[in-house]
C-alpha cells in the first residue's frame, strides 16, 4: 500500500504485468522511513486491541505520509472520512493516484490524514506536540515516533525535557519511539552512529528508561517488538497506578522509551544499478527513480511489489480479507478515528469571566496608573478559577509570566514542576497549570499539542522573541500552504 502510493497510477494489485503507463510520470514521495512506521503501527494495533486503551500516533519523521495513509485506509477510517476512496480495488487505485499528485494529497502526514495532529515536515516538534496532547488526558498514551534526522534539531533535543512537566497522577503518558534507521537525506545521522552504551547514557540522563529493539530480519523483530511493547505498557500502567494511589506528593517517574534500530528502506530493493539502497540513504525518497522510462527499473519495482504477495491479502474485489481486517481495533479505538486526533470532537467551551468587573476604574484622564498586561493577568486568574474542575486551560511561556505582569494567576495556580522543589522556591507545584521553560519552541509546541486535542491555552512571550517561533503562521491559517515539494516545503509547519 505504501509503495503503490509512491509509484502507481493504475494496476494497483498487479493483476497484469507492470507497464510504463501504470507508473506515475513524476515520482514524489519517501520510502526510507515508511517501513518502520508501518511496523510500529501494526504493533500498536495489537496493544490497543489486547488492552482496550486509547493510543494517539504522532508521526515525527518528515516523510511518513505513505505509511499513515496506508494504515488508516486498511483500518477503514480513511474511507469513512473520504467515501470516494472506497475500501476496494477502485478505491485503492484512487488512493495511489492522489498521493503527491496535482489535486491530490501531500507526501507528508498532513492535516487531511486521519488521526494526525502533527504535520510530518515540521521537523523537531513531534515530541513536544505529543507531550502537549498528553497533558490533562489521563487515559491517553501518545506514541511518538521520533526520526533520527529529526532528532538532530534544536526543538527536538530540548523536547526530551518535557518529561519533567508530566504528572502521572493527572496526565496521560508519552511513549517516545526513537526510530534509528541510520540516515537522513544523504548522510548518516548522529544518533544512529552512537553506540548503544552512549544512547543509553544519554536517555538515562534525560530521565528515561530506554529499551532497545534492533535487527533486520522481520520475524525476530516482530517478536522483539511485541514483547517490548508489552513490557513498556505494563511499566506505564504501573507508574500511573502508583501515582494515582499515592497519598503524598507525586514524584517524577522514569518513563520508558523505545530505541528502534531497523534498516532505512527495510524490505525494499537492496541494490539498484549496482548501488546500495536498503540500509542506506539512497532509500530515503524514491529508490527506483526511473520505473516509468526504464524497463530494468520497472522490473525491479514489479518484483519488489510482488514480494508482498498482495493476492494473499486482498480478495477478488481488492478488499482486505476479513481475517486481516479483524486485526485492527474497532470504531474510535482505531488510531485514525481516535477523537483526540480530531480535537474538535472533545472540546468543551471555556467559562469566561466578565471583563467589566475587571476593568480599571479611570475617574478622570491622567489620574490613574495601570497596566494592560496586569489587567490581563487578573482576567486569566479568573479563567483559571472558573475552569478549575474541567482542567482544560493552561498558560505556557518562557520564564516571563511575572515579567509580563501576568502574575495574578499565581493566586489560584502555580508553575507545574516535577523536579525537586526546595523550601524557598515560590509558585512551584506538582499540580500547577502554568508551564515555563526557556524555549519558545517548547512553549509553542506544548500549546499546539494541547489545542489540537481539544483544549484551550495561551502562549505568553516577549514581543522581541516571539519571532523565534513565527513560522508560516498567517498563510497556513488562511488555508494556503507552501508549494508542495518546493525547497523548504518539507519543513513547513501547519
Amino acid at each position: 500500500m505504501s509503495v503503490g502510493q509512491i509509484y502507481l497510477l493504475d494496476n494497483p494489485l498487479l493483476r497484469e504485468p507492470l507497464a510504463a503507463e501504470h507508473v506515475k510520470p513524476r515520482l514524489l514521495g519517501h520510502w526510507g522511513t515508511t517501513p518502520g512506521l508501518n511496523f510500529i503501527y501494526a504493533h500498536l494495533n495489537r496493544i490497543i486491541r489486547e488492552r482496550d486503551c486509547d493510543v494517539l500516533y504522532v508521526c515525527g519523521p518528515g516523510h511518513g505520509g505513505p505509511a499513515m495513509v496506508a494504515n488508516t485506509w486498511l483500518e477503514g477510517t480513511y474511507s469513512e472520512i473520504y467515501p470516494g476512496i472506497t475500501a476496494d480495488e477502485a478505491g485503492m487505485r484512487k488512493l495511489f493516484h492522489q498521493f503527491s499528485f496535482p489535486g491530490g494529497v501531500p507526501s507528508h502526514v498532513a492535516p487531511e490524514t486521519p488521526g494526525s495532529i502533527h504535520e510530518g515536515g515540521e521537523l523537531g516538534y513531534a515530541l513536544v506536540h505529543a507531550f502537549g496532547a498528553a497533558l490533562d488526558n489521563p487515559d491517553l498514551v501518545v506514541a511518538c515516533v521520533v526520526g533520527d534526522g529529526e532528532a538532530e534539531t534544536g526543538p527536538l533535543a530540548a523536547a526530551w525535557h518535557s518529561n519533567k512537566f508530566l504528572n502521572p497522577a493527572l496526565d496521560g503518558a508519552v511513549l517516545p519511539i526513537l526510530h534509528l534507521n541510520g540516515y537522513k537525506i544523504a548522510n548518516p545521522t548522529l544518533l544512529a552512529r552512537m553506540s548503544d552504551d552512549e544512547l543509553r547514557a544519554l536517555f538515562t540522563g534525560y530521565g528515561y528508561e530506554p529499551v532497545f529493539v534492533e535487527g533486520h530480519e522481520p520475524m525476530p523483530m516482530h517478536a522483539a517488538m511485541a514483547s517490548t511493547l508489552d513490557a513498556v505498557f505494563d511499566r506505564i500502567r504501573d507508574i500511573q497506578r502508583s501515582a494515582r494511589e499515592a497519598s503524598g506528593e507525586v514524584e517524577r517517574p522514569r518513563w520508558p522509551m523505545i530505541v528502534l534500530r531497523s534498516p532505512k528502506g527495510w524490505t525494499g530493493p537492496r541494490e539498484v544499478d549496482g548501488k546500495k539502497v536498503e540500509g542506506f540513504w539512497r532509500s530515503h525518497q524514491v529508490p527506483v527513480s526511473n520505473a516509468r522510462g526504464d524497463a530494468a527499473h520497472r522490473s525491479i519495482l514489479e518484483e519488489w511489489m510482488r514480494s508482498y504477495r498482495a493476492e494473499e491479502l486482498f480478495d477478488g474485489n481488492g478488499t482486505l480479507r476479513p481475517e486481516l481486517q479483524a486485526l485492527a481495533p474497532r470504531d474510535e479505538k482505531r488510531m485514525g478515528a481516535l477523537p483526540h486526533g480530531n480535537g474538535g470532537l472533545l472540546r468543551k467551551e471555556l467559562v469566561l469571566p466578565s471583563w467589566k468587573g475587571l476593568a480599571l476604574d479611570v475617574g478622570r484622564p491622567g489620574a490613574t496608573t495601570g497596566e494592560a498586561t496586569r489587567a490581563m493577568g487578573h482576567y486569566l486568574r479568573e479563567v483559571f478559577r472558573l475552569n478549575e474542575d474541567t482542567r482544560n486551560f493552561r498558560l505556557m511561556g518562557p520564564d516571563e509570566t511575572a515579567s509580563n505582569r501576568l502574575d495574578a494567576v499565581f493566586e489560584v495556580t502555580d508553575r507545574v514542576w516535577m523536579e525537586a522543589i526546595e523550601p524557598y522556591d515560590t509558585n512551584l507545584a506538582r499540580q500547577g497549570r502554568v508551564m515555563e521553560v526557556l524555549s519558545e519552541h517548547l512553549c509553542q509546541g506544548w500549546l499546539e499539542g494541547y489545542l489540537l486535542t481539544g483544549r484551550h491555552g495561551l502562549f505568553s512571550c516577549y514581543e522581541a522573541f516571539i519571532h523565534i517561533v513565527v513560522r508560516w503562521s498567517t498563510s497556513t491559517r488562511n488555508g494556503s500552504r507552501p508549494p508542495r515539494n518546493c525547497p523548504g516545503a518539507s519543513r513547513s509547519p501547519r
